[in-house]
């Protein structure tokens, strides 16, 4: 009969401990994060831009410091307004800003959340640098004043 009692108490410690366990397995994890974006910081969200011009084979950068020769894909922070210039040899560059726009919230639902920019493609066209203005050709002096001064003098 002792035996029963050991086995009894020890059951009892087990039931104890397990019922424990499951407990406080469940307060742990309850905070735990359930993402880690607060350990990145605000400027890595990024986002994909699309940067075109007519002529082709333009520079392109953004006031953040990314840049490209167009037609390309920049993949840039998206966490406040920037702006992007576009450039070319012979021709008048154009800056533009760009704005990030919150996730639509069909696509959040979807599972492609991501950060939009506008105006996204980035499209450029860039006009030619005018000529420079000629000088009016300087007036002669006609002989008869040259003559009327010189004979003044």
């Amino acid at each position: 009969m002792a035996a029963c009692g050991i086995v009894k108490r020890i059951m009892i410690r087990v039931v104890l401990v397990s019922a424990a366990a499951v407990a406080l397995s469940g307060c742990a994890s309850s905070w735990l994060p359930t993402s880690f974006d607060f350990m990145l910081p605000s400027s890595a969200v990024t986002a994909e831009l699309r940067v075109e011009s007519e002529p082709p084979g333009a520079d392109a950068t953004t006031s953040t410091g990314a840049n490209c020769r167009t037609p390309c894909l920049l993949s840039v922070a998206a966490s406040q307004e920037f702006s992007i210039t576009v450039s070319a040899n012979g021709y008048q560059p154009q800056t533009i800003a760009v704005t990030p726009l919150p996730p639509m919230e069909q696509r959040e639902a979807a599972g492609s959340a991501g950060t939009r920019l506008d105006p996204n493609p980035v499209i450029v066209q860039l006009e030619p640098v005018p000529p420079p203005a000629k000088k009016p050709p300087a007036k002669k002096k006609s002989k008869q004043r040259a003559a009327r001064i010189g004979a003044a003098g």
